[in-house]
């Protein structure tokens, strides 16, 4: 199995057809191909390898789509460079993978001198945009018109594809490497859930380094869908996108359906060609649910569970479980069932299978699980002891088989559809000269799902407003991952040996929900 196996596929059934529009800007599956082979031609002379890992950083385009082919059809490994993180976190994610060549575009260009000084690794920029290409950097356009198309590699199977860092629980992003067999059975998953499904026309409004965007991808690639991107994603931007181009999926999370669905020009637009909204991150409210029926009625809701880790998707909630009639059965906060060659099991502290209905930690095993963690060799065993990859995730299944999840047995929040792991935002707080010692927790938010929560005790003497400690974290760590509130107190509650209690800043938050997460 290989990742450019559908382009393959287009090129021979259907070459005229159009693959990309981006603004004005439009494709057809003979073009893109050729631009994918020009582009990997490019990347070859440059000096990439098989194997060797290269980087973007830029808002979502069909340059994107294209740099994911190009690398795959040259060889090499992708390293998508998440948008919201901060120069000293993309400089870590370059160097711990050694990538050595990095595409930016006119959004990110200003940052190019501050990365090269930063990352060690890096040697080569390509400048994908439609400016001016800055001083010291390789013209994207330029690389493809002066280039002959080659070969396709035909990396496969166990190759590895991607390195797709996440946050971790020692402060530090892992690289989580999954090879093509990895995400191409991902994609097929989708597919066999009816999602991108003939005559797709995809909207490509999730961030396209992130991987739940990323098995969109792979499966409307599969399936020879045409996608429509916008550079990022707003409410305004995906009901213009709908209504000119007709699309009929999309991956949002739920924040993103709420802002659109909410917007007071929706009435306004044209979306009935929409049938499918994949979402995730977390569950949605039914009043979202209905409020998104109303002005999408012929859309259906499909949630998807899953983490890099997977490929990502884990388990699917199909559409007639967010219907009425479907949520009287009492699965809609659930996050369904297994997908397509993949199994869960809910197990005990010591690996133990757990009876239906009892929570313990959700683990999962298929073709989609990670090949591991780079350089990461004991994390990567505690992960998948046993042949199962353990999520940190606590829920249950029902006697049908629906997992539904109650808490995170890892210090984690989701928030916004993005992951932040406690330990990156108190290492950012106890670098603020007055913090004596700090907590971050996961407190209920009606637009994030969750927010994240710091409470700082400060040292003796000191003097510091939770806005000042709020404004430091954003000068080390991505905003997203940054308190959205924060309170100081004399004192943290300890256990008998010392560790912070992070149940009992918790519980008032949480207290009289089903749920201890969003």
């Amino acid at each position: 199995m290989y990742l450019t196996q559908g382009l393959h596929r287009a090129l021979a059934q259907k070459p005229g057809e159009v693959a990309t529009i981006f603004r004005a800007r439009r494709h057809t599956f003979a073009e893109l191909g050729e631009r994918v082979a020009r582009l990997a031609g490019a990347l070859r002379r440059i000096g990439v390898q098989p194997g060797d890992r290269v980087g973007m950083l830029a808002l979502n385009s069909d340059r994107y789509l294209e740099y994911y082919l190009a690398v795959y059809w040259a060889g090499g490994v992708v390293n998508p460079i998440n948008t919201r993180w901060s120069a000293a976190e993309i400089a870590y994610a370059l160097d711990d993978c050694d990538t050595r060549l990095l595409l930016l575009d006119d959004q990110f260009a200003p940052m190019a001198v501050e990365l090269k000084d930063r990352a060690k690794s890096l040697c080569t920029m390509i400048h994908a945009s439609d400016g001016p290409t800055p001083q010291g950097m390789l013209a994207y356009e330029e690389l493809i018109a002066e280039m002959d198309p080659v070969e396709d590699a035909l990396r496969n199977g166990s190759d590895l594809a991607g390195v797709f860092y996440t946050g971790g629980t020692t402060g530090f992003p892992k690289g989580v490497m999954l090879s093509h067999a990895n995400l191409a059975c991902n994609a097929l998953g989708l597919l066999a859930e009816g999602v991108a499904a003939p005559g797709c026309v995809g909207l490509r409004a999730a961030p396209m380094f992130h991987l739940a965007d990323g098995a969109f991808m792979n499966a409307m690639l599969a399936s020879g869908a045409t996608h429509v991107v916008i550079p990022s994603f707003t409410p305004l931007g995906v009901l213009e996108a709908v209504q000119e181009h007709g699309c009929t999926e999309a991956v949002l999370v739920p924040t993103m359906i709420q802002m659109t669905v909410d917007h007071p020009d929706v009435s306004k637009y044209r979306l009935d060609s929409m049938k499918t909204i994949v979402y995730g991150g977390s569950a949605i409210s039914e009043a979202v649910i209905d409020r998104a029926s109303r002005a999408l009625p012929n859309v259906g809701l499909v949630q998807s569970y899953g983490m890099t880790e997977c490929a990502p998707v884990i388990t699917i909630l199909q559409p007639r479980y967010h219907t009425p009639q479907g949520r009287r059965l009492g699965k809609a906060q659930s996050g369904g069932r297994a997908s397509f060659c993949t199994e869960v099991r809910i197990v005990d502290a010591q690996d133990k299978p757990v009876p239906t209905g009892t929570v313990g930690e959700i683990t999962t095993r298929g073709p989609g699980v990670m090949l591991g963690y780079w350089n990461k060799p004991e994390e990567t065993a505690r992960a998948l002891r046993g042949g199962w990859m353990h999520t940190g995730d606590g829920g249950y299944v029902d006697g049908e088989g629906f997992l539904f999840i109650v808490d995170r047995l890892k210090d984690m929040i989701v928030t916004g559809g993005e992951n932040v792991y406690c330990a990156e935002v108190e290492n950012a707080l106890a670098k603020h000269s007055a913090v004596a010692q700090c907590a971050v927790i996961g407190v209920p938010d009606d637009r994030w799902g969750e927010r994240v929560h710091a409470v700082v005790v400060l040292k003796t003497g000191a003097q510091a407003t939770a806005e000042e400690l709020i404004q430091h974290c954003k000068g080390l760590i991505a905003n997203y991952k940054c308190p959205r509130s924060a309170e100081l107190r004399d004192a943290l509650p300890l256990s008998g040996a010392g560790k912070v209690l992070k149940s009992k800043l918790r519980e008032p938050y949480w207290e009289g929900r089903a749920r201890r997460v969003a």
